[in-house]
């Protein structure tokens, strides 16, 4: 029995592990969990799991909860981050959006528990920082997106020096068959229609511009201790293959498979075994596989986050604020799909790189580009 702490119940990621806990009752339990906002969702995971303890955002939402059901412990804020990740579970899943996840993921290394990562946002701000310290304490970082856990699986046994290229497939998002000119005009709606996931609005808006696919080269980079000139992209729109490796030798491992994130998330909460899953892939249904070069002047975003891991230092961190802050923007209407990359070139050209920072540091500069400078 592995008892499972979330950072993020309540979001698309949270409530798919929560399914995949909800059908394997011999294998996880719940420990602790943090939410946002959604308290409706989470009274709804109250009445069918018994967590430890609740962090939530307000703290005028946790007294309210506090009064509802006196046999919860509830929590709230930063601090409550904090306390979700100290009980004593096995494995922390960290599937909160943005870089409020580093602390606490931080915390959790420190305290000797395993890590299912879903949060970029902690590698591409801190990569290096969080990778010396699970190596330091033996913690095993095991990814949850699709792309990283494919690379994770191809790798299993294998010898790393032997590893000449790791390839991000990516399904376009929502406007892959858009030229640039015809993405000034395009609608929110439209962007938070992806053709082939279910995600949360934030990282479908990165997947339509693909700063999602940017987020995962800089995580590539940390998780599998890679050069960035060993990791390339490839655009892949039916999402089967959901990365390759390939060897010296030149041959390639891919990992297929439905695109449904429950399979990558019971694989972390499972490893090193695999357990039985019903959703398998029709290959009958699979007419072809089709396969594009990656356009970097066409998605200038991806260009962006090769610039910014290349430029080292504050820069990836820089980056993912200034995006975080532009989504937000563009999210609220305030802004048109292009300019979100407008304002994350902007910022990356205002910032002078800080070398080898520490996390006070990149902390920093995550709270500066994350703000209003209008």
């Amino acid at each position: 029995m592995k008892t499972i702490s979330i950072l993020g119940a309540t979001g698309s990621i949270g409530t798919q592990a929560l399914d995949v806990i909800a059908q394997n009752r011999e294998h996880f339990k719940i420990g602790s969990i943090s939410v946002g906002g959604n308290i409706k969702k989470l009274e709804e995971i109250l009445e069918q799991f018994e967590p430890k303890l609740v962090s939530v955002k307000d703290d005028s939402d946790r007294r309210g909860l506090a009064q509802k059901y006196p046999h919860i412990e509830f929590t709230s804020g930063a601090g409550g981050l904090i306390e979700v990740v100290s009980d004593d579970s096995d494995m922390v899943l960290t599937a909160i959006m943005g870089s409020v996840g580093l602390e606490p993921t931080l915390h959790a290394i420190e305290q000797g528990k395993d890590i299912a990562l879903a949060n970029k946002e902690t590698l591409v701000a801190a990569g290096e920082i969080v990778m010396s310290k699970a190596k330091a304490k033996g913690v095993a970082i095991i990814p949850i997106d699709s792309e990283h856990s494919a690379v994770f699986q191809c790798l299993r046994g294998e010898n790393l020096s032997e590893v000449k290229k790791i390839i991000l497939t990516a399904s376009g998002g929502s406007f892959r068959n858009l030229s640039r000119s015809e993405l000034s005009d395009v609608s929110l709606e439209d962007a938070l229609n992806h053709p082939n996931w279910s995600m949360g609005k934030k990282i479908t808006i990165d997947s339509a511009t693909m700063m999602n696919k940017g987020l995962e080269v800089i995580e590539a980079k940390w998780l599998f201790d890679v050069d960035i000139n060993q990791i390339s992209t490839i655009l892949h729109k039916e999402s089967t293959i959901h990365s390759m490796v390939e060897f010296v030798d030149n041959s390639i491992m891919a990992q297929m498979g439905t695109p449904d994130m429950r399979t990558a998330i019971q694989f972390a909460f499972s490893h090193p075994r695999r357990m039985a899953m019903d959703n398998p892939m029709d290959f009958s249904a699979l007419s072809q596989l089709n396969f594009k070069p990656m356009d970097l002047d066409r998605f200038r975003m991806l260009a962006y986050a090769y610039e910014a891991m290349e430029a080292g230092g504050t820069m990836p961190a820089v980056m993912n604020a200034a995006n975080e802050y532009a989504v937000g923007r563009f999210l609220d209407g305030e802004i048109s799909f292009t300019g979100i990359e407008e304002i994350v070139k902007s910022r990356m050209d205002d910032h002078a790189v800080v070398a080898n920072p520490d996390l006070e540091t990149i902390l920093y500069y995550d709270k500066l580009y994350k703000a209003d400078m209008r």
